[in-house]
């Protein structure tokens, strides 16, 4: 495994232990994919779709950045557990619902719209750090 997989990998194992075990309601003006409710738990792992540049002004923690906008994308979450639970979020909901119909097109089906960092922030209750 290269040692940029192996970072990756670690991110992302990062990630799975960050957000609490919660049932959250999502509020606010959500695009219409994002659910009405999402179930964030101890094993969620959370991914920023947004640019690498959105992403270092500030970042649920924990969170892991894949940008849905690079040409990589479908390789990065190639690499990521089909069968996990993800909360995907961009700035308003709208990346994070393209990167949702990428990934349920590669087998992904644990899958939820966290909307934008702020929302996203609220609904699991993590800080915004960057």
């Amino acid at each position: 495994m290269s040692a940029t997989r192996s970072s990756r990998r670690a991110r992302l194992l990062v990630a799975v232990g960050v957000a609490a075990s919660l049932t959250l309601t999502v509020a606010g003006c959500a695009p219409a994919s994002a659910p009405s409710s999402v179930e964030v738990s101890a094993d969620t792992i959370i991914v920023d779709v947004r640019t690498p540049a959105e992403f270092a002004e500030g970042h649920l923690e924990g969170a892991v950045n894949i940008d849905v906008q690079s040409a990589e994308f479908d390789a990065l979450i190639a690499d990521l557990d089909p069968d996990a639970e993800y909360l995907v979020y961009c700035r308003s909901g709208n990346r994070a619902a393209t990167a949702i119909d990428r990934m349920a097109a590669q087998g992904f089906g644990s899958l939820a719209n966290g909307g934008g960092v702020e929302q996203a922030a609220q609904i699991t209750g993590l800080d915004i750090v960057g």
